[in-house]
């Protein structure tokens, strides 16, 4: 008689799958605006810890983990972005006299081309602070956008404007939830000097009127150290640093629509505390193109040498292109594996 073998049943095995990020917002119904942080040319190596405290800035719609190769030029940048959703690129290069910062548009333009005066990352940010202040969570949710001094009325300025405010998603005031708002992004321009002041900035609550000590208490969650004290009662009078001192300006007080966190509690007045983060950069619009870097230019801050700055630009995007080949030649990789983009990015 034949024997049965005992077979074992295999149990089911759910597929693990890479959760993508939507194009839509499911609040405004908007398309979620996307954005590349890369770099054309070689730069030193605080241009590049710069070009990494730009992707993190822009968390979490960027490509964190986006790898360059030498050989890579726009057009594979472009190719690969229109899958991916992206519409904005932020470029950052170095001549001999400056760095620049290029703000495109994908995948038409246009295209902003700033001069970068000085720049601070956002390591040199954190050590110039006495208690440095980075949650976890904090690159969560991407930033709001405050512009300052741009309402004057010129062409070029309310193109900055318009570029800036779609770089990043829309909000809507009566459904956006307050832990959402953790990071401001603040560009102040300056009508005299015609620069532009870019700052990155935390936001941090607190509630009005209760000591520093009671804050850290309930935030905490740890038993306080009483031995030195002989009632309970001293724990709560006793000045703390930065308790009773701390000023609470009336003007940067708001009164919460809802709960947020154990300490600031809905109805209750609560003071805004900003604190930055980094990185920050002195900015100068020096030239507008029409298209996606190249095309006709709307505005320059050269005024009369226009036509002389798009012939030395083609002639340096010329000799670039020509050394990029030059350096192509000894690589002899593949076009279509040069860019590489991370799912969950």
């Amino acid at each position: 008689m034949a024997r049965i073998g005992n077979k074992k049943k295999k149990g089911f095995v759910k597929p693990i799958t890479a959760k993508k990020q939507s194009n839509v917002d499911h609040v405004t119904g908007e398309k979620i605006p996307k954005s590349f942080v890369f770099s054309r040319g070689k730069l030193p190596g605080p241009l590049r810890q710069l070009q990494m405290d730009l992707r993190k800035l822009m968390l979490p719609y960027t490509a964190l983990n986006l790898k360059e190769k030498r050989r890579n030029n726009l057009k594979d940048y472009l190719n690969v972005a229109g899958p991916m959703g992206v519409t904005h690129f932020l470029i950052l290069s170095k001549t001999e006299s400056a760095p620049y910062l290029r703000v495109a548009r994908t995948p038409q333009g246009p295209t902003l081309n700033f001069k970068i005066h000085e720049y601070s990352l956002a390591v040199d940010v954190a050590q110039s602070q006495l208690r440095p202040r980075c949650p976890k969570d904090l690159f969560k949710n991407p930033p709001l956008i405050v512009l300052s001094g741009f309402g004057t009325g010129d062409q070029h300025l309310k193109l900055t404007t318009i570029m800036f405010q779609n770089i990043f998603p829309a909000i809507d005031i009566n459904t956006v939830k307050l832990s959402s708002c953790q990071r401001i992004v603040l560009l102040n321009y300056n009508k005299d000097t015609k620069l532009i002041d870019f700052r990155h900035y935390s936001i941090r609550l607190q509630p009005v009127g209760v000591t520093r000590r009671l804050r850290k208490f309930v935030q905490n969650h740890q038993v306080p150290d009483l031995r030195s004290l002989q009632d309970v009662s001293d724990f709560v009078t006793k000045a703390g640093y930065g308790s009773e001192s701390e000023a609470d300006d009336e003007a940067a007080t708001v009164t919460l629509a809802s709960d947020l966190g154990r300490v600031n509690q809905a109805s209750t007045k609560s003071a805004v505390k900003l604190q930055e983060i980094g990185p920050r950069m002195t900015l100068q619009l020096i030239k507008v193109e029409e298209g996606l870097c190249s095309g006709g230019v709307i505005f320059s801050e050269y005024g009369g040498e226009k036509k002389q700055d798009n012939k030395s630009d083609q002639k340096k995007e010329q000799e670039d292109t020509d050394s990029d080949h030059d350096e192509d030649e000894d690589m002899g990789e593949d076009d279509s594996e040069a860019l590489e983009v991370d799912e969950e990015d």
